[in-house]
């Protein structure tokens, strides 16, 4: 069985509008609703970056039964990790055994914000390694220290704790990142149908869940849709390596400058208003081997997107 997720866009809504949102999500039968944890906004059109652990706070209040986790959080520069273990700790136990803590590597747009050294993707990915070791260590509840190659804890000790440890769900978006998921992670998080990196986060011994992402702006017209994607999320269309390396949302303008509407129709994210465009969509995620299924609707068009989905989408799964 397939579960389907509402993506909370901490760039495009702020801590309460998000509260609101997740308890919509839920009353509209979605099963999970992953956040963005960001310092700034890819643009500044988007206009938000709230502190997500304030938000899922929030949210805790908001809902009863939706899973809630972080899509994703870079536990690597930004925050210390000792830190992220006691904002994960305190969030699980007000959400009573539904939150998960995805991670990943990072972008530079947020972490290089306390002047420390934006390091390459590899060094990032042994920073994430030793970071959830120093979590799943301080979620013990145990005394810890720790003198390791990227962090150092001294004397630390969680005292709030949840009963149950969340399970910790690792971004990947190519082998190498697929094979650490498998090696520390619960589970895999990843945007796009991405068939290969599931069959090797599988094949390296992963059994967890694999959550995917879809991207789409729902309107009455394309047009309509194109011309919104076009004004909140032009950034969906840059290629290679830009997403993670540019510093700030001036740049990411500069870099989406070149993004036409015909790029952004032809694109990542789904403009067509048809529910069995939708429908093929999500199917896709599930025929690539991804379990759980979150949608991100770009916009503020959020209240239409929910009648559809309710009534057009979800109800043919």
């Amino acid at each position: 069985m397939t579960a389907f997720g509402y993506a909370l866009s901490s760039e495009e809504h702020d801590g309460s509008e998000l509260a609101s949102l997740a308890a919509e999500a839920e009353a509209r039968g979605f099963d999970f609703a992953p956040i963005s944890d960001h310092y700034h906004p890819w643009i500044r059109q988007q206009g938000e970056a709230p502190y997500v652990w304030s938000t899922l706070g929030a949210v805790s209040e908001t809902t009863d039964d939706i899973e809630v986790g972080t899509g994703v959080t870079a536990p690597i520069i930004r925050e210390h990790p000792a830190n992220l273990a006691q904002a994960t700790a305190t969030t699980a136990s007000m959400l009573d055994g539904r939150f998960f803590f995805g991670v990943g590597t990072g972008e530079r747009l947020n972490e290089h914000v306390t002047g420390a050294k934006w390091p390459p993707h590899h060094v990032r990915l042994e920073m994430l390694e030793e970071a959830i070791d120093v979590v799943r260590a301080l979620w013990s509840g145990e005394m810890v220290s720790h003198d390791g190659e990227h962090y150092t804890v001294e004397n630390a000790q969680l005292f709030t704790l949840p009963e149950e440890t969340p399970p910790i769900y690792v971004s990947a978006y190519g082998e190498h990142s697929a094979r650490t998921a498998a090696a520390v992670g619960d589970g895999i998080v990843c945007v796009g149908p991405n068939e290969g990196v599931v069959e090797t986060y599988r094949d390296a011994g992963g059994d967890g869940p694999t959550y995917g992402q879809l991207a789409v702006c729902y309107a009455e017209t394309e047009e309509e849709a194109v011309e919104t994607v076009s004004d909140w999320w032009p950034t969906g269309e840059l290629a290679g390596p830009l997403s993670s390396e540019l510093p700030t949302p001036a740049h990411f303008e500069h870099a989406c400058e070149d993004v036409t509407r015909e790029d952004v129709r032809e694109g990542h994210t789904l403009t067509d208003p048809d529910p069995d465009a939708h429908i093929a969509a999500l199917q896709e995620f599930v025929d690539a081997g991804y379990d759980h299924v979150y949608v991100h609707n770009v916009g503020p068009n959020q209240e239409a997107f929910f009648d559809f989905y309710e009534e057009d989408v979800l109800s043919a799964f």
